[in-house]
């Protein structure tokens, strides 16, 4: 695991080997031929060796379901849409396209990209929620025909997110707000705890609260705009989802963290639907999920991974 994670960091977010991209399989195993028939050197190979297990379950996926399979498990930020691109940009569009996402959120507008540009890279578009797919991830999955959720997947309120400055921490834009409107009424009332908030939201600036106010203010134009992105959605199915999803996804939750589960979202009037825990494709789904779990946990808790049948690139 270090050593991969070594590996992609070094590559200015992993420029993969020409191996990876013919999509080749493992080499022979020692003493099936001499060593310089390997097509990889053995410190190589033991650097990779995860990375073709997984993309060996992806075929599996593929080859189970007739569908492309994709991997993103990330915030949700402008700079995905190159990693993403590379993981769409030879996909056979005649095919359906499965998407495991995993994420806590990010940048609603972002989300919009994404789900609009694999649209246009698939006849059907499927995403696969395993854990969780929140706020800016929700945003996405909108989008798309069918939400197949594990039984811990969760989707969550599409409060918008704001990254903090200096690093990549998220901080919900309905919280920044309620936070300076208490504090706003707390220093009204009691002038002598002005340096008490001052400290307590030091890491706020006045243009970080406007963007989080006007962020707000998009919110359900944003949702309009992800159901727009689903081909054979009419525009009253537009007008009906919009309305029906305006209290339980922006209005309602008090907390950024809600969890939406495949019930609820059901009754929203998603197209969600709950896997198949004991078919063969949702078991292929869960060891790979497994094996992002572990790549994504340890040591850090900061990979994120962008990975198909032969792109891969994972950022440590």
């Amino acid at each position: 695991m270090a050593g991969e994670d070594r590996d992609v960091a070094a590559g200015a977010g992993v420029r993969q080997a020409d191996e990876e991209r013919e999509g080749s399989e493992l080499p022979p195993s020692s003493g099936q031929g001499p060593v310089g028939a390997l097509p990889r050197t053995p410190l190589f190979l033991a650097q990779h060796s995860e990375r073709y297990a997984r993309q060996s379950l992806i075929r599996d996926y593929e080859d189970t379901v007739g569908v492309n399979l994709i991997v993103v498990i990330d915030q949700i930020f402008p700079e995905n849409l190159t990693y993403l691109e590379e993981l769409l940009f030879d996909l056979d569009p005649t095919k359906p396209l499965h998407l495991l996402l995993a994420s806590p959120g990010g940048d609603g507008e972002t989300a919009i990209r994404m789900v609009r540009t694999m649209q246009s890279r698939c006849t059907e578009l499927t995403v696969l929620v395993p854990d969780m797919a929140k706020s800016a991830a929700t945003l996405l999955c909108l989008g798309a025909h069918k939400i197949v959720m594990g039984p811990a997947g969760d989707l969550g309120p599409v409060d918008p997110q704001l990254q903090i400055p200096g690093g990549r921490s998220l901080a919900s834009a309905k919280e920044i707000v309620a936070a300076i409107d208490e504090a706003e009424e707390r220093i009204r009332n009691n002038p002598d705890s002005f340096p008490l908030f001052a400290s307590l939201l030091s890491d706020l600036n006045m243009l970080m609260v406007e963007q989080a106010r006007s962020a707000l203010g998009r919110t359900e134009a944003l949702v309009r705009e992800a159901l727009e992105a689903c081909p054979g959605r009419t525009e009253a199915d537009v007008d009906n989802l919009t309305a029906a999803l305006k209290a339980p996804l922006i209005d309602d939750p008090k907390s950024h963290s809600a969890v939406i589960s495949c019930e609820a979202a059901q009754r929203f009037g998603l197209p969600a639907e709950a896997a198949d825990i004991s078919s063969t494709a949702w078991i292929v789904i869960w060891q790979l999920w497994t094996r992002y779990f572990v790549l994504k946990c340890f040591p850090a808790g900061t990979t994120t991974v962008y990975e198909g049948r032969r792109a891969s690139s994972i950022l440590g």
